[in-house]
């Protein structure tokens, strides 16, 4: 299948995907139970024509499809209607706090790619009692839930060392990254542990295989064995991984956020969910959905660059 004919397949998909979620997510925010005009009054009590006006003016008493469908219009047109909760437009909202959450997962991200591949690359090679160590400690940091480790990371290195600050964002770039150190970290340790098993496990089905032993008998170096019979040949299983990782980091970040107090996306629909207010949590789940498809897509793209067997087309991903 030639790229261009799987990209325009690929995207007809994602757009098909996308718009059953936006039904699924709509239709999940209508049935939830509780009433947005009354997380508005804030327990005041309010005559009837006034909760009429409430809902008219959010357009709360139309039916279902009407809603539905004129907020799929609005979406296509770059509009995600106004927040119930902050009476503003959802737009503006995203775009303030999503820069610290995209800057606190790609710091996660670094995190997992380098420590996750240098962890399973060690301990497939080296073996022993480092490979023991390892194997453990990934199974621990597997074990160990993000709102968990935020919780230990806060109290030992925030609270009782001093090291870094409790929580917030700080002014400017050089503090906002100090602070959202320890979160990257506590966001970060399951999926490290996660992809330095994975790793581990690819490399050490490479290394058992027929072509490396042809490899070594010929006298290749064991570095460029290593290097291009076996970690090369692994980083396809790893790689499958990826639109799994980033999704489960885009995720976790409503934990960590809240934990750390960062106003960032992940925080914005934990309180959205709250208060039922249902642009703004719509907006965020349709913004995940689209950045899974995505990382998805991509990965769909250069896994072929890393396997020269896989043709376009001939694999599904499994993130």
């Amino acid at each position: 299948m030639s790229f261009a004919r799987f990209a325009v397949r690929r995207l007809l998909e994602m757009a098909a995907t996308l718009l059953g979620a936006s039904f699924v997510i709509f239709g999940a925010m209508y049935l939830a139970p509780g009433d947005p005009a009354s997380f508005l009054l804030s327990g005041r009590s309010a005559s009837p024509a006034a909760l009429a006006e409430i809902n008219h003016q959010y357009h709360l008493d139309d039916p279902f499809f009407v809603r539905y469908f004129r907020w799929l219009g609005q979406v296509l047109q770059g509009d995600f209607g106004r927040s119930i909760e902050y009476r503003t437009d959802v737009s503006r909202l995203l775009a303030d706090r999503l820069p610290s959450t995209l800057l606190l997962v790609v710091m996660a991200l670094v995190l997992v790619v380098v420590a996750g591949l240098a962890l399973g690359w060690i301990g497939a090679v080296r073996g022993g009692a480092i490979d023991s160590t390892i194997l453990i400690s990934t199974t621990v940091a597997v074990g160990t839930p993000s709102f968990v480790a935020a919780i230990l990371l806060q109290g030992l290195f925030s609270v009782r060392l001093g090291w870094f600050p409790t929580g917030g964002t700080g002014h400017g770039f050089g503090d906002l990254l100090w602070h959202l150190t320890l979160p990257a970290v506590a966001l970060a340790l399951y999926l490290i542990g996660m992809l330095a098993r994975v790793t581990r496990a690819a490399m050490l089905e490479q290394l058992g295989s027929e072509h490396v032993a042809v490899a070594r008998s010929r006298g290749v170096p064991q570095r460029q064995v290593i290097w291009r019979h076996v970690f090369r040949n692994a980083l396809g299983t790893v790689l499958t991984t990826g639109g799994l990782i980033i999704s489960t980091l885009i995720i976790c970040t409503v934990l960590v956020e809240s934990a750390f107090s960062i106003g960032g996306i992940g925080q914005l629909l934990e309180l959205a969910t709250t208060t039922k207010d249902f642009p703004t949590v719509q907006a965020i789940s349709l913004l995940i959905v689209g950045l899974f498809m995505t990382v998805n897509l991509v990965v769909d793209l250069i896994f072929p660059l890393v396997d020269p067997t896989v043709t376009l087309g001939a694999r599904r991903s499994t993130a």
